[in-house]
């Protein structure tokens, strides 16, 4: 947990105290603010904080154009808290590249947990690995994904489900071993939240986006045309 570094956005000081502790006690360090005007100041600051706890209801700039901003210069991984359990509400934050979605009121245990789940995935990313299909590469030590030579920018949970389809390429993927393996065991979501990844992620891949393959009734297959690969 050294040096790593966390940032809770809330303008419920007792709320930002609360997620603080829990999280201090886990060895994070952790900076606050109380609205989205300010988080942006910390973090452009701040550029090596590794993860953002986001709320939505907050004064001057609440959460979701806050998390807009912050997708025009960083993936930081964004967990996203709310009051609303509005189905609408969470897609609109899965659509602008949120990686977890946590409806108010929460166990703080559960939060920290999301929070070491997808810092350890961070982490467990940062190999020297890269990964090639069909004119597809993803480095995973720079998390970078160019398609054709040309730059693509995934959210963090983008990345992950595209670097997942890849290396089960052929292989029949239900949205449950989707969800297991891309979001881990410990999601409450359902499968809508795949296929609204999967429509991001196919929209952003252009052409290549037809490599995701729906088996209906089921989940997805990541399929390469061969024939297809030699003629690019």
């Amino acid at each position: 947990m050294d040096n790593i570094k966390i940032l809770i956005v809330d303008d419920e000081s007792r709320m930002r105290k609360l997620v603080k502790d829990f999280l201090s006690k886990e060895g994070y360090i952790v900076s606050e603010a109380g609205d989205g005007e300010e988080a942006l100041d910390i973090f452009m600051n701040n550029k090596d904080i590794s993860l953002i706890i986001l709320d939505v209801m907050m004064p001057k700039m609440d959460g979701w154009e806050t998390c807009k901003e912050i997708r025009k210069y960083s993936q930081v991984p964004v967990i996203m808290l709310t009051a609303k359990s509005d189905e609408r509400d969470e897609l609109l934050g899965f659509e602008l590249g949120i990686d977890e979605y946590i409806t108010k009121p929460f166990s703080p245990k559960i939060l920290v947990a999301r929070v070491s789940a997808i810092l350890r995935r961070t982490s467990d990313a940062v190999t020297e690995e890269k990964l090639t299909a069909g004119g597809i590469n993803v480095d995973l030590s720079a998390h970078i994904v160019t398609v054709d030579g040309r730059n693509v920018d995934l959210s963090f949970k983008e990345f992950e489900l595209l670097q997942y389809f890849i290396m089960n390429k052929g292989v029949a993927l239900s949205r449950e071993k989707i969800l297991n393996n891309v979001w881990n065991y410990d999601y409450f979501g359902d499968a809508r939240t795949i296929d609204t990844h999967v429509k991001k992620l196919r929209s952003k891949l252009g052409d290549k986006g037809d490599y995701i393959k729906t088996i209906w009734g089921m989940g997805y297959k990541f399929e390469v045309d061969d024939e297809r690969i030699d003629k690019n």
